[in-house]
C-alpha cells in the first residue's frame, strides 16, 4: 500500500526548487495557484504537465503552505463525486425519479454510489483510503505503540486493516443510496460539500497533535508528511476554513440549520474523539492518521444528513 504522507510529488524530494529554499518566507506569503497545485500533486493522481510541475516546483515550506490548500482539493474530488453520481442515476433511471422504495431504484442508487466512490479512490489513488486501513491494521493489531507505528509503515494489508476499510466503504455506499432518498441534485450537492468539510476536519488535527511518523526528507528520511503536519501555523487552519465556509453554507442551503448543526458538533466529535484516542495510543498522530480521520469524518456527516434529512417531514 502507499502510505499516506509518502506519495512523490512533481519534483525528486531531494533537489532543490526553483521557487527558493526551504524556509524562504516568500515561498508562504504569496504564490496561491503554485500552493493549490502542489496541494493538487500530493493529494490526488492528476498529472501535471512538465513545465507547470518544474514550476511549482517542491520544497518543504512549499509543502506546509500547500495544506491549507487541502479543503480545496476536496472541491474537486467531490465535484467529480457528485457528477459521476448524478451521471449514473440520470443514465439509468432517467430524469424522473423512481419511487424510493422501488427495488429498481434501491438498485440504481447502490450503483451509483459505488461508481462514484470508485471515481475518487481512482482520483485519489485511494490515499486517505489506505491511511484508514493501516490505522486499522496498527492500532487493531497491537497495544504497543512503536510496534503500532512500525505496522504502518508495513505495505502489507492486514485482517484488521481489511475489515475496518470494508466496513466503512460499506457504510458509506449505503449512506450515500439513501442520502438520494433526498433528490438527487441535493445529494450532488452534499457530496460535494462533505468531501470538502471532512478534509478541513482531518486539518484540526496536527493544531493540537504532534506529528510522530517517520524521519523528514530534509534529515534523509522519506516522509512527506513531517513537511506537512509538523509545527502547523495557524493562517494555515485560516486559509483552510475560507475554503470550507462555502460548503457550510451549501448544506445550510441544501440541508437546513438543524443538518447543518449536526454535521458540525458531529464533525468536531469525530476529530476530538481520533484525536484523544491517537494521543492515547500513539502519542500524537501521522499521515495515516490523517487519512483515517477525513474518510471517518465524511462517512459521519453522511449518516447525520440521513438522519436528521430522514427525520424532517
Amino acid at each position: 500500500m502507499r502510505h499516506e504522507g509518502e506519495a512523490l510529488v512533481g519534483q525528486p524530494s531531494g533537489e532543490p526548487s526553483s521557487s527558493g529554499e526551504p524556509g524562504a518566507p516568500a515561498e508562504l506569503q504569496g504564490n496561491l495557484l503554485r500552493h493549490v497545485l502542489l496541494a493538487l500533486q500530493f493529494f490526488t493522481r492528476i498529472p501535471l504537465p512538465a513545465r507547470v510541475a518544474r514550476w511549482v516546483g517542491y520544497s518543504p515550506a512549499l509543502m506546509k503552505a500547500s495544506t491549507a490548500h487541502f479543503p480545496a482539493v476536496g472541491w474537486l474530488v467531490g465535484g467529480v463525486a457528485a457528477l459521476v453520481l448524478g451521471l449514473v442515476v440520470w443514465g439509468l433511471a432517467g430524469m424522473s425519479a423512481v419511487p424510493a422504495h422501488d427495488a429498481v431504484w434501491l438498485l440504481v442508487a447502490l450503483v451509483a454510489a459505488l461508481l462514484s466512490t470508485m471515481a475518487t479512490v481512482l482520483l485519489t489513488g485511494a490515499f486517505h483510503e489506505d491511511g484508514l486501513a493501516d490505522v486499522g491494521d496498527a492500532l487493531g493489531g497491537s497495544a504497543d505503540r512503536e510496534t503500532a507505528l512500525r505496522i504502518m509503515k508495513d505495505s502489507r494489508l492486514g485482517t484488521y486493516g481489511t475489515i475496518t476499510l470494508l466496513l466503512v466503504l460499506l457504510l458509506k455506499l449505503c449512506l450515500l443510496a439513501l442520502l438520494q432518498v433526498q433528490g438527487l441534485v441535493h445529494a450532488m450537492l452534499l457530496v460535494l460539500a462533505m468531501h470538502v468539510l471532512s478534509r478541513w476536519t482531518a486539518l484540526l488535527l496536527p493544531q493540537w497533535l504532534p506529528y510522530v511518523g517517520g524521519t523528514p526528507v530534509a534529515a534523509g528520511g522519506t516522509s512527506k508528511a513531517r513537511s506537512l503536519l509538523e509545527r502547523l501555523d495557524r493562517r494555515i487552519l485560516w486559509v483552510s476554513s475560507l475554503w470550507a465556509l462555502p460548503a457550510v453554507l451549501l448544506v445550510a442551503r441544501v440541508a437546513g440549520g438543524a443538518a447543518l448543526l449536526g454535521v458540525m458538533v458531529t464533525l468536531l466529535l469525530v476529530v476530538g474523539g481520533l484525536g484523544r484516542f491517537f494521543r492515547r495510543r500513539l502519542g500524537g498522530i501521522t499521515g495515516d492518521c490523517m487519512g483515517a480521520t477525513q474518510q471517518l469524518a465524511e462517512v459521519s456527516g453522511y449518516l447525520v444528513l440521513c438522519l436528521i434529512m430522514g427525520a424532517q417531514p
